[in-house]
């Protein structure tokens, strides 16, 4: 955030969208934290936003101090949330102030919600080539220590050190240099790698920002973070994690949530949503890791799919009669006539739907092969609320509405026609290796969080979810 401050608006959406739907209008926004089963970021100019459920926000969350571009993390029973206090006037100077404060809650609502005073961790003046806003924050799994990454495009990215108990910088821990051409910073550990994110480009330009994300990663928390193809973030480097896409404009801001292991999101702002007026958004999507690298998914908003299972590659599928097709008598492998080549036509639903019965149908899995009893529909159901980064689910067989159900006997079915109860409902997330994860949004009979497992190679059923195990693991994929 080059120290220009943004107009927060507000404005109803109702349908599926790219970024969050409610009111997600936000600029700069903090890593999102969970609080009490609820979630928060905090963003420029103070301030934020509140979720019941990780898809729907609102205004509402308070953060003292103003200024620009926050971060906020959770350390044991407590939140440090940090951020730039900008001295240097809107748009100009290199002069400013990083502060941290500490609560034990982020619910404005809780007796218990009292931020402390804050206290100045990092500095800048105006002749200086570091530019001493937009913090991020990182406590090392490893070690414990914690580091704050702070600076913007108009000078270096640097690192410094605060201890974790009181928030205050390490005494004497002298800044280091580590990137340059980027701002909005943010530090990630994953499999032995330190990651530096970087928001590179121009912002604050509604749909002209050209704002964008970028990851260079180290061995060591100091550096040199080196992109995909070994260029030192020091000397303008850096791999592209996400740009523009879905109709939104330049992506800063990175903020990383590990849901559990296997399941984790990103989170950043678009400088401008062109289907809401060009209003900078919220937005929450899987964050997958390939070769190494952290990946941007795409929100998931459903679709026409087979649902194949990562253990075998069999395709989940009703358990009904096997119709055979009319080729024409055709068994032969070689064509020995002149006869013209045509299409076969793939079987249709009004070709077996009959055979079917009317109540409910078990499911199972076999060999993919094109079947209406093989293929499904995926639709949102905006109405039914939703998860972090996407509303519940519909899961019909495609053409009708015999839909997906979750049982007592933590078995799965399809019942004859969708109602919207709550086992009818499904979460779909993709993980951090590509496939997804299929939960109900409740089993009858218990809290218990179960998931679409295969247990055998034509078996399908609800278990716990195991993100080391193919049986917990299913694609979706298009014909």
């Amino acid at each position: 955030m080059k120290k220009i401050f943004v107009l927060m608006v507000s404005m109803a959406m109702s349908c599926v969208c790219e970024a969050q739907i409610g009111e997600p209008f936000i600029h700069d926004p903090s890593t999102v934290q969970e609080c009490e089963g609820k979630y928060y970021t905090f963003g420029t100019g103070g301030g934020g936003l509140i979720s019941d459920d990780g898809w729907s926000w609102h205004s509402g969350a308070v953060r003292p101090g103003g200024g620009a571009a926050p971060d906020a993390i959770k350390i044991g029973d407590r939140y440090l949330v940090v951020y730039g206090a900008t001295g240097g006037g809107l748009g100009g100077g290199h002069k400013g102030t990083i502060f941290t404060m500490w609560n034990k809650t982020l619910d404005p609502k809780s007796p218990d919600f009292k931020y402390s005073d804050p206290i100045m961790v990092a500095w800048s003046e105006n002749d200086e080539d570091c530019d001493a806003i937009d913090p991020g924050l990182l406590l090392d799994p490893t070690t414990g220590r914690l580091w704050m990454s702070y600076g913007t495009y108009f000078g270096f990215i640097r690192l410094v050190e605060l201890d974790p108990t009181t928030g205050r910088r390490i005494e004497g821990n002298k800044a280091v240099d580590i990137a340059i051409d980027c701002e909005a910073s943010d530090l990630i550990y994953h499999d032995g790698w330190y990651y530096l994110l970087g928001t590179h480009g121009t912002c604050c330009d509604c749909v002209n920002s050209t704002y964008n994300i970028v990851v260079g990663r180290s061995r060591s928390i100091t550096g040199p973070y080196l992109d995909n193809v070994g260029r030192d973030m020091l000397k303008g480097g850096g791999k592209m994690l996400i740009a523009a896409g879905g109709g939104m404009t330049g992506p800063g801001h990175f903020g990383r949530i590990v849901m559990e292991k296997g399941v984790e999101k990103m989170s950043c702002h678009f400088e401008a949503d062109y289907a809401r007026s060009g209003y900078s958004v919220l937005d929450i999507r899987p964050l997958l890791w390939r070769n190494g690298w952290p990946v941007a998914g795409k929100k998931f908003n459903g679709g026409k799919f087979w649902i194949e299972s990562e253990r075998r590659g069999y395709a989940l599928e009703l358990a009904v009669d096997f119709i055979r097709q009319d080729v024409q008598g055709r068994r032969w492998f070689m064509r020995d006539n002149k006869e013209p080549l045509k299409q076969i036509p793939f079987q249709s639903l009004d070709d077996v739907k009959a055979t079917w019965p009317e109540s409910d149908i078990a499911v199972r899995m076999g060999d993919y092969m094109f079947r209406p009893h093989q293929k499904w529909q995926i639709v949102p159901v905006p109405e039914a609320g939703g998860y972090l980064d996407a509303p519940y689910f519909k899961i019909v067989i495609e053409g009708t509405e015999r839909a997906l159900a979750a049982t007592s006997q933590r078995e799965v079915i399809t019942v004859p026609v969708f109602t919207g109860a709550p086992e009818q409902l499904w979460r779909i997330e993709q993980l951090t290796d590509g496939t997804y994860r299929i939960m109900p949004r409740q089993v009858p009979g218990t809290t218990e969080p179960l998931a679409l497992i295969s247990i055998a190679d034509s078996t399908p059923t609800l278990g716990i979810f195991d993100a080391d195990s193919d049986n917990s693991k299913w694609n979706l994929k298009e014909d």
